[in-house]
């Protein structure tokens, strides 16, 4: 069993979640932060289903995830 970070984003209309560390793309999506983690964790054991367990990195390059704010000049 592989250990993946999932980001989880809040939208107006709802929430979007992607892991990090896989190859090729997965998202999920549900109306609360609850379901677009189950939907995405279906959709990351049906592209591992589909595409074998080579699409999991052996090690992820990534450790943490932070989340920053900064001001843009428009």
């Amino acid at each position: 069993m592989s250990s993946l970070k999932i980001i989880i984003e809040k939208h107006p209309d709802g929430y979007v979640a992607y892991p990090l560390g896989l190859k090729g793309v997965v998202v999920g999506e549900g109306d609360s932060y609850e379901e677009a983690l189950a939907d995405v964790e279906s959709a990351i054991r049906f592209h591992v289903e589909t595409f074998g367990s080579d699409v999991l990195e052996s090690e992820s390059p990534v450790l943490e995830v932070f989340v920053a704010e900064s001001r843009v000049a428009a």
